[in-house]
């Protein structure tokens, strides 16, 4: 047998060190692996929290609210702010916070609302704003839960005799500009074959006056606002919003993309405020539903079993806060838009899906 040269390594040598290498590599690829998972894991937190984690710091939520939409934003005489959207924003305090006082209001006109949300001036737009596709893609916003269903309609005043849509063939119509309202009328119109000149406005306080004084023949704006609009004119009784709704406009509080888990806790705000209200609880009976409640989905809704205010990345008792605080849904639009209130506006399709209405919250489990 031929022996090997002193400069050459024998196979058995060779496929050894082979070995030891392939080990080594291995072992720096576990091990790198292993760091790169730490890491990550590190890091997941302070992705998760987002913009939730930025309020946290802040300590309190800014909210996009409207000027001056009576029953959704306005503030009373005393300069607190009242409204179904601005309810819906102390529900969120009370979620993260256990106080709905922590807050901060910003009012905003039609036009500057989207700018304000995409540049961070604000953590949240809840103001009568309307769900569409463009909005939805375009304008990169998420809607996450429609609060309210509402659509265009049209003031007129009484003594001009006009008892439907129709009757304003040819008239001259106020609206505000960066909403909606300009293209619906639009649509209808010209499906319709109608003949029609528009006044735009930059404010809803501008196209109010505008109207009452008598420089259109109707003011066309959302079928909720109008009512609030009519308590302004000088003469309210004297005006009537007229039966025909010629758009679909769902309003949802609008967050920016990009935050799922934001996106997550405003959506059930919303739901947790119906679910509340489907279950029977509400703020005069809360603690005494949380003491004695034997039902799995009201255990569910106050936080007493499983966790699932920690999969939003709040406390476990985030739905009790929200109810404790604010109240269930219903509660909130009968104190604001509800029969005692001035606008006296019918639940109708923002009733519970079990009562004939549309709103309906995924159960919490």
């Amino acid at each position: 047998m031929t022996p090997y040269p002193d400069t050459a390594t024998p196979p058995a040598r060779a496929g050894q060190r082979a070995g030891r290498a392939a080990c080594l590599f291995a072992a720096s690829f576990i091990v790198a692996c292993l760091l790169a998972t730490c890491l990550l894991a590190l890091a997941a937190p302070a992705r998760a929290e987002g913009l939730l984690g930025e309020i946290k710091a802040r300590g309190y939520l800014n909210c996009g609210s409207s000027p001056g939409v009576a029953g959704f934003g306005v503030p009373d005489a005393k300069g607190e702010w009242r409204g179904l959207d601005i309810d819906f924003c102390r529900a969120l305090a009370s979620a993260i916070f256990d106080d709905p006082g922590k807050v901060r209001f910003v009012p905003l006109a039609a036009p500057a609302r989207f700018t304000a949300l995409q540049s961070g001036e604000i953590d949240v737009l809840a103001r009568n704003t309307t769900w569409t596709l463009a909005r939805d893609t375009s304008a990169k916003l998420n809607f996450p839960a429609i609060n309210f269903y509402d659509g265009q309609g049209f003031l007129v005043r009484k003594d001009r005799g006009i008892a439907h849509v129709e009757g304003l063939d040819r008239a001259t119509i106020c609206l505000q500009q960066g909403t909606t309202t300009e293209l619906n009328l639009a649509d209808w119109f010209r499906t319709h074959g109608l003949a029609y000149k528009v006044v735009a406005f930059a404010t809803a306080e501008e196209t109010g006056r505008a109207y009452d004084s008598g420089r259109c023949d109707a003011y066309s704006t959302d079928k909720s606002s109008l009512y609030g609009e009519r308590l302004k004119m000088a003469e309210p009784d004297a005006h009537t919003v007229l039966p025909e709704t010629i758009s679909k406009e769902p309003f949802s509080p609008v967050v920016r993309q990009g935050d799922d888990q934001w996106r997550d806790i405003v959506a059930w705000t919303h739901y947790a405020m119906l679910d509340a209200e489907e279950a029977g609880i509400g703020q005069g009976n809360v603690e005494a539903m949380r003491r004695e409640a034997l039902s799995p989905d009201i255990r569910r809704i106050l936080g007493l079993e499983g966790k699932y205010g920690e999969a939003l990345g709040l406390t476990n008792d985030w739905a009790y806060r929200i109810i404790r605080h604010v109240g269930n849904y219903g509660e909130v639009y009968a104190r604001n838009l509800g029969a005692d209130t001035p606008l006296k506006i019918p639940r109708g399709l923002n009733a519970l899906w079990n009562q004939g209405g549309l709103q309906y919250g995924p159960p919490i489990r």
